[in-house]
């Protein structure tokens, strides 16, 4: 450590005579504003690009703004109708679906009962019928659940 100093320290040097700490702290800040400037100066030469005059208005290419064609117009409108079609053809089968569960559901339950009901071991001609329109039911309920696509 330094031993600690005082004024009284430097008064045999004259009255020009500064304590070492200012001298270390000046050279210090000195130095640091030296390499600021340098880095500065390097920045500066390496970082210039040159500014382009940017326009009041956006500048398109004509191609992005025209208008379609009659061509242009007729397959857009066909994309359109083929969509339409599409999702009609899907609400339908939807409707379709729920009708055929809520009476795959209703012959379920009738079949469960009458099958409850019976005390004989063996099938009876209707409840074989209501099975086969359960079997079908369920096999378009299934199909109809393939069937429904979304418009590309």
């Amino acid at each position: 450590m330094w031993p600690r100093l005082n004024r009284a320290h430097f008064y045999h040097l004259g009255p020009l005579a500064i304590p070492f700490k200012w001298v270390r702290s000046s050279a210090c800040l000195l130095l640091l504003g030296w390499a600021t400037t340098s880095l500065d100066l390097g920045q500066s030469a390496v970082q210039s690009p040159v500014l382009q005059p940017q326009p009041s208005h956006t500048v398109l290419r004509p191609e992005a703004n025209r208008l379609p064609d009659a061509n242009g117009v007729m397959a857009m409108r066909e994309k359109a109708a083929k969509k339409r079609n599409f999702d009609l053809a899907n609400a339908e089968r939807k409707r379709q679906m729920n009708d055929d569960s809520a009476l795959l559901l209703k012959l379920a339950k009738e079949l469960n009962v009458e099958i409850e009901k019976a005390s004989v071991e063996t099938l009876s001609v209707s409840e074989m019928r209501k099975i086969e329109d359960i079997e079908r039911l369920a096999h378009n309920v299934e199909q109809k659940m393939k069937l429904i696509v979304g418009a590309n």
